[in-house]
């Protein structure tokens, strides 16, 4: 997306704005499945949570990807934008055995992350197929924050318990036909993946009656002009290769899964925003923009690095900016970014806006989320409005106090 496109989407549909380009979103689906064209059976499943648009979940469902949710309420928007049930797994953490009943009602995989809940549903529902969430105890991701297997994570059944877990699938006389791993983002060091592989590996030769090893995703993205990301082609060689072995062994073509979210859309996202104030203070430039954590809490959350541009004066000489947000914290997007000089009024496009940034703002402040723009076949659709006052009261009930 070109600067000169941005700046009429502004003109458009106002500021702040989210804008998404469905052809970048396509060439990573398409890399990632040509990467591992070696595997005879191949689905990739979109973590929604990344970017939950109902018109982002039809263009996926378009390019035959099915869903990863983490929600019934993921299911039922997968649902609703078209999805057939058995292209969706739930995988939930820390859920009531109610809301995986919900989801079975919905016909959807289920993945099981914990023991209680295991031998709960396989005590009330031995039939239904279930996939296994395992903890392989492997440290990964850019932070604490989104490494996701390591030993003191909350998320999956810890390998060392898998004679646990055969206890209750044996008492239980329950289906496992799926067993799934996830160790967490920015994962860029292929062959150490391929060694946490062994681990799943190694679980999954344990199951008869499996029909899909679930790899999850994590892959890295690069944020900045040279940076390291996962080399997807290096990965889909090895695996491919060490799957096709396994299956051999197994005796039974299996399905490799994947669950990108970030790879997928990341670099499809634009987030732009305008400049409300230049404030120079006794030790730095601040460059207050009309956004804020409520609308990209990344940088706040998990210091996640977002390039900046201004693209309303790009060749101008480069200052450096600690560029801030409007909300009563400190939310700060940047801190001494070398920018090209800043105006009020001017335009600044915040690079890797399209994963969990939307799915995270919030009405904090009582600010309102702004609009969502598709670019597809060359056109620009609006996917989502911007916010209104009614929106922010559309459920509140007002009570007469008299104090």
């Amino acid at each position: 997306m070109d600067r000169e496109l941005l700046l009429s989407l502004i003109e458009k549909y106002e500021s702040p704005l989210y804008v998404y380009d469905a052809e970048k979103i396509k060439s990573q689906y398409n890399r990632m499945t040509k990467a591992f064209s070696g595997v005879k059976h191949l689905k990739i499943y979109f973590a929604m949570k990344a970017l939950s648009n109902i018109s982002i979940l039809r263009l996926f469902k378009s390019l035959n990807s099915g869903l990863d949710t983490v929600s019934v309420q993921e299911v039922q928007l997968g649902l609703k934008a078209g999805f057939d049930p058995q292209d969706i797994i739930f995988t939930p953490n820390g859920v009531s055995l109610e809301e995986i009943e919900q989801a079975k009602d919905l016909g959807v995989q289920i993945n099981i992350d914990n023991l209680s809940i295991l031998e709960q549903f396989g005590q009330k529902y031995p039939k239904t197929p279930v996939c296994i969430r395992v903890n392989p105890h492997i440290m990964a991701g850019g932070n604490s924050k989104i490494s996701v297997g390591h030993i003191d994570s909350k998320f999956g059944i810890s390998i060392h318990q898998l004679p646990h877990i055969h206890r209750v699938v044996e008492n239980t006389g329950m289906l496992i036909n799926g067993i799934h791993m996830h160790t967490g983002s920015d994962i860029y060091d292929v062959d150490a993946f391929i060694r946490a592989t062994e681990i799943l590996f190694n679980a999954a030769a344990t199951f008869k009656d499996l029909e899909y090893i679930d790899f999850g995703s994590g892959f890295k993205v690069p944020y900045k002009e040279d940076d390291i990301q996962t080399d997807i082609e290096e990965l889909g060689l090895k695996l491919s290769k060490r799957f096709n072995e396994f299956c051999k062994d197994f005796g039974k073509d299996l399905t490799l899964i994947f669950e990108p979210g970030k790879f997928l859309v990341s670099e499809a996202g634009k987030f732009l925003v305008n400049v409300n104030v230049v404030k120079q203070t006794t030790s730095t430039v601040f460059a207050s923009v009309d956004s804020g954590l409520n609308h990209l809490i990344r940088p706040m959350f998990y210091d996640s690095y977002h390039h900046i541009e201004n693209i309303s004066n790009p060749n101008a000489k480069k200052r450096f900016y600690t560029v801030v947000g409007y909300i009563c914290e400190t939310d700060t997007f940047g801190t001494n970014r070398r920018i090209s000089e800043i105006k009020e009024g001017d335009i600044l496009c915040f690079n890797n806006a399209g994963a969990y940034c939307y799915s995270m703002a919030s009405n904090y402040n009582s600010r309102y989320r702004p609009a969502e723009v598709l670019i597809y076949q060359g056109k620009d659709h609006l996917i989502r409005e911007r916010e209104t006052i009614e929106d922010l009261l559309n459920k509140q009930i007002e009570v007469a106090i008299d104090l």
